[in-house]
Formats: C-alpha cells, structure tokens, sequence
C-alpha cells in the first residue's frame, strides 16, 4: 500500500512537471461586494467592477511590501471611493501613487476621492487636460457624449422595471436601475484631478517587493486613443497595462489620431510581454490583435481620408464607410458604417 502511494504520488509529480502549464492556468481571484481581483502575477491585480457600483473602466493594483500602487481611478468619486474601501481584501498596504493611463473620464475622474497626500502620475498631456488648460473635459463631446444620455437611460430602466411581471427579471431591471441612478447621481460630484507629478517620454519607479524589488516602467510612445496614453510595463513579470490604447475590440477614437495610433502601437510591440492588460476587457495573452488593429486603424484613416478629400460630410461619411473587411477581426462590426465621434475627430485632423 505504502509503494502504491509513492507511485501515484511519483506520478502526479511527473505530471505536472510534464505539463507546468497546469500550475500556472490557477488564478487567484478575490471579490468584494463591488469589486473583483484578479492576481495576474504575484502582487499584480486586474480589478473589474461587480456591477453593484458602476465602475466603467479596469484597475491595475500593484501591492509591494510597505506600499500599494493604483493605475487609473474609475468614473467617478463614488466608484472610487468602493474601490479604496475594498482594496483591504487583498492587501493593508496604504495607497502611495495613483497612475494615470490616459484623462479620459472613466479612467480618471475618481481621482478626487484619493486620499490627501498620495502621488498623482500622469503624461504632462494628461495634466493639461484636468487642469482646465486645454479647456474643461466636462464640456467636452466625449465626456457629454457618454453622459448626457445617462438620465433617460434611468428613466427607461425605471419604467421596465415598473412594468415587468416576471420577478425575476423584474429584480434584474431594478438593480440596473439602481446602479445607473446611483451613476447619475455620482455625476455631479465630479471635480477633474489633474496629476502632479508627470511625464514626458518615460518614467521608471521601483517598489519594494518580498523578493527584492519591482520595476514599473511609464512608457508614452506617441499619441494614440489621446494625446498622452501612458503604459504600464512591469518588465520582471512580462506584464503591460494598455488603457485604452489597446483594448480586445475598437477602441473609442473620439479623441484620437488615428495617423498616428498605429505607430505609437509599434512602440508598445517593442516591449518584451506576454500579457497585457487592457482598460476594458479581461486579461490578453496574445499580440496577434495588436496587428490587427493596426491594419484597422491605417484603413480607416485611408478611407475617411477620401470622403474627406471628396467633400463628404462627415455625418454621411461615418454612415457609408465599409469597415466589413475587419469584421473576421473584430466581431462588432457587422455593416457598414463608422462611429461619427471617430469620423468626426478624423476630419478635424485632416482640416488641420
């Protein structure tokens, strides 16, 4: 019985030699009543939203010995503030910086509820934006573009909700109608944070760790998805946090340069990785999307370029432009027809 045990025990072991892959596919997850950790690699978290509160956008937690490192704040104070209150989940580490990807609202208008003192990084474009020098994002056609429709969404949920019958149903439309009012309501609140430490080209910090320490690396490579994406790049763990500039489908491009995104996505594929984390979306492990993108992007502008030049307006150009030769790519394409912020913002290149 006893040699049974040790051949068996001897064959497990061999096993998992022969396949490692087995070991490491077991991902350590931790949940909150409004968020969800995802340890990507030790002390490296992608944080998502449970739906309880409305977060719009991912977290990269980065937990050191002494210190914790947050990269993006979500859509507002509140969903911020549920993010800060569940981080003890997984680690007692106080909050020391606060990164962020890019100045778009989702990403950084929970700023304000960190606590007095932490260390704010951004691009210097990122800083412009947030503190009114390049005009206030709150009256801006993305920022209004996502939120003026938010009201009547609430409204509409509240009148489904009110005319179900099934109960179980009924529960779901009241729980989106409540998380949506409680968005709505967060709205106001909002006051832009602009970063006060920033960056132009690169940054490098090095946190302490169990094992020694941890470099993260602040890459901007060129504009993309704004005029100041910044990546996260932890060369140790092969890991980069993308934001928006690359994300698993289209990404927005209301304020993009798209002339210029495929290039600056060069400078992302200069990066030795094996997983990135996107400002949307679950956790990638192949590059081959990044290309396509690429290809994407470089077609759009062609073909917008040419309605542009052929005096289409670009509310009739965002309708006919045929982007199906990407749809194997990219799954929500399935007709013709562009989204006109993107058009919109092309054109404003182009007349430039």
């Amino acid at each position: 019985m006893i040699l049974r045990k040790i051949t068996i025990a001897l064959s497990i072991i061999s096993y998992l030699l022969l396949f490692p892959a087995l070991v490491l596919a077991q991902v350590r997850v931790v949940e909150s009543d409004s968020h969800r950790f995802e340890e990507v690699a030790e002390g490296v978290w992608l944080v998502t939203g449970t739906g309880a509160v409305f977060t719009m956008s991912n977290v990269m937690v980065l937990v050191g010995e002494f210190d914790t490192l947050v990269v993006d704040s979500h859509v507002t104070p509140t969903a911020a503030r549920a993010l800060l209150a569940s981080i003890p989940v997984i680690t007692d580490k106080p909050v020391r910086y606060l990164v962020n990807s890019h100045y778009h609202f989702d990403h950084a208008h929970g700023a304000q509820a960190f606590p007095d003192g932490i260390e704010i990084i951004g691009h210097e474009f990122t800083r412009k934006k947030l503190n009114g020098e390049l005009g206030n994002v709150l009256e801006e056609n993305t920022f209004k573009s996502f939120s003026d429709p938010v009201p009547a969404m609430v409204a509409n949920l509240e009148r489904q909700a009110a005319a179900e019958t099934d109960p179980a149903r009924k529960a779901r439309l009241e729980e989106r109608h409540r998380v949506q009012r409680d968005y709505m309501n967060a709205i106001g609140e909002v006051q832009p944070t602009p970063p006060n430490i920033t960056l132009e080209t690169k940054m490098t910090l090095f946190q302490v760790v169990a094992d020694g320490s941890r470099e993260i690396q602040l890459h901007h490579f060129g504009r993309a998805h704004t005029g100041g994406d910044v990546m996260v790049y932890l060369p140790q763990d092969k890991i980069v946090f993308t934001g928006d500039m690359m994300l698993p489908g289209l990404a927005y491009m209301g304020d993009g340069h798209v002339d210029e995104w495929p290039a600056t996505l060069d400078g992302l594929l200069s990066l030795d990785f094996d997983t990135w984390l996107p400002g949307h979306g679950p956790v990638m492990r192949t590059k081959e999307i990044i290309g396509h993108f690429q290809v994407y992007l470089r077609d759009l502008w062609s073909k917008t370029s040419q309605m542009h030049s052929d005096g289409v307006s670009f509310e009739r150009a965002a309708q006919q432009i045929d982007m199906t030769n990407h749809s194997q790519n990219f799954s929500q394409i399935r007709a013709a027809g562009a989204d006109p912020r993107a058009i919109r913002r092309i054109y404003q290149l182009l007349d430039q």
